[in-house]
C-alpha cells in the first residue's frame, strides 16, 4: 500500500471538492486521473498536509495517520502543476537548496542535486539560470527537486503539462524509468487519459469529487461483455442477430460481423454458427477497451445519477 484513503471529504468554505473519498493505492505507478476540478490537486495536497481535510482518515506508507505534514513530505516527493522557480538560481541551487529544506546535511544535499539533475537529463545544463531554461527543462528541473530527497513516494500532478510531443514523450520515460526501474510508488495526476496508459499498472478516476472507478488498469479495461470482430466467407453469408442467450451479432456488412458475447458464452460458438451455415471464419478478433472508454463510460455513470 502506497496511499489510502477512508471516507475523506476537502471543503473549501461552503464548496465540497472531494465528497466521502475511499481509496487504496498500491506500490508502482497509480494514476490519478479525471477532469479538471475533478479533486484531483485537493487529494494531493491533503496528502501532504498542505490542506486539512473535513473529515475521514488517510494514510502514506507504514506512517501513522496522525503525521506531521514534516514527517509526510520527508518521505514524499513532490512535483505541483504550477510552473515554480526561485528566482536567481541556478537549477544546481535550486534543487540543492530544497534538499537542504527536505532536512539533507549541506554535503548530501549538493551530492544529490547533482544527482537527481544527471538522472532528469540536466547535467549540462544545472549551473543555467532556472529561468532561462525552457518549459520542458523546468519541468524536469521541478521533478529534480522532488526527487532530491530520495523518497519513497512522488505525487506528480500534471507533470507534461505545456510540453510538446517530444519532451512529453521525454518525461514520460522518466516517470517509468522510476515507478519500474528505480523501485519508486508514483502517484500520476493527470487529466491525460494516454499518459496514465503509458506508465501506470492502476488507476483511480474521479469526477465531481468521487471515486467513479479504481482498480488495476488491466482490470478496467476487461469488459463484462466481450467483443469480437468477425470475418467469414463468403461475403454473402447472412448470421442471426441473437442466435443464442447471450449472444448478440451484429452485421459490418462484405462478410464483417461485430459479435458481442456476454455472461457464459463462448466465443467458439461462433465457429461452429459459421460452419452451420457453409461459410468459413476467416479472422477472429477481440476487442480490449481503451482506458478512454472506461473513463467516459465512468464519467457518463456518475452523470446519470446526478
Amino acid at each position: 500500500m502506497t496511499v489510502e484513503l477512508h471516507d475523506v471529504v476537502i471543503r473549501y468554505g461552503s464548496f465540497v471538492a472531494v465528497h466521502g473519498v475511499t481509496v487504496t493505492m498500491p506500490t508502482g505507478a497509480v494514476g490519478l486521473l479525471g477532469r479538471n476540478g475533478a479533486g484531483k490537486s485537493s487529494i494531493l495536497k491533503s496528502l501532504l498536509g498542505l490542506v486539512r481535510p473535513t473529515s475521514g482518515r488517510m494514510r502514506i506508507l507504514d506512517l501513522p495517520e496522525d503525521a506531521s505534514p514534516a514527517e509526510i513530505r520527508s518521505r514524499v516527493g513532490y512535483m505541483p502543476e504550477r510552473d515554480c522557480h526561485l528566482p536567481g538560481m541556478s537549477g544546481f541551487e535550486m534543487v540543492s537548496v530544497l534538499g537542504r529544506l527536505s532536512g539533507l546535511p549541506e554535503r548530501d544535499a549538493y551530492r544529490r542535486a547533482h544527482e537527481a539533475l544527471y538522472l532528469v537529463g540536466l547535467e549540462e545544463q544545472r549551473y543555467r539560470p532556472v529561468s532561462s531554461y525552457s518549459a520542458g527543462m523546468r519541468q524536469k528541473a521541478k521533478l529534480a527537486s522532488a526527487l532530491v530527497h530520495d523518497p519513497q513516494v512522488v505525487f506528480l500532478d500534471e507533470p507534461t503539462n505545456g510540453l510538446d510531443p517530444d519532451g512529453r514523450s521525454e518525461m514520460l520515460r522518466l516517470v517509468h524509468r522510476l515507478a519500474h526501474k528505480l523501485g519508486k510508488s508514483v502517484v500520476l495526476s493527470t487529466h491525460i487519459l494516454q499518459d496514465v496508459e503509458a506508465v501506470c499498472d492502476a488507476a483511480v478516476v474521479l469526477e465531481k469529487g468521487r471515486v467513479v472507478a479504481q482498480g488495476r488498469i488491466e482490470d478496467l479495461c476487461r469488459a463484462s461483455e466481450r467483443r469480437f470482430h468477425l470475418q467469414v466467407e463468403p461475403a454473402t453469408l447472412e448470421l442471426p442477430s441473437q442466435p443464442m442467450p447471450g449472444m448478440r451479432i451484429e452485421s459490418q456488412g462484405a462478410g464483417s460481423f461485430e459479435a458481442l458475447v456476454e455472461g457464459g458464452a463462448e466465443p467458439q460458438a461462433l465457429f461452429a454458427l459459421v460452419r452451420e451455415r457453409n461459410g468459413v471464419v476467416r479472422e477472429l478478433v477481440p476487442h480490449r477497451r481503451s482506458l478512454e472508454e472506461v473513463f467516459l463510460g465512468a464519467v457518463r455513470g456518475e452523470e446519470a445519477k446526478s
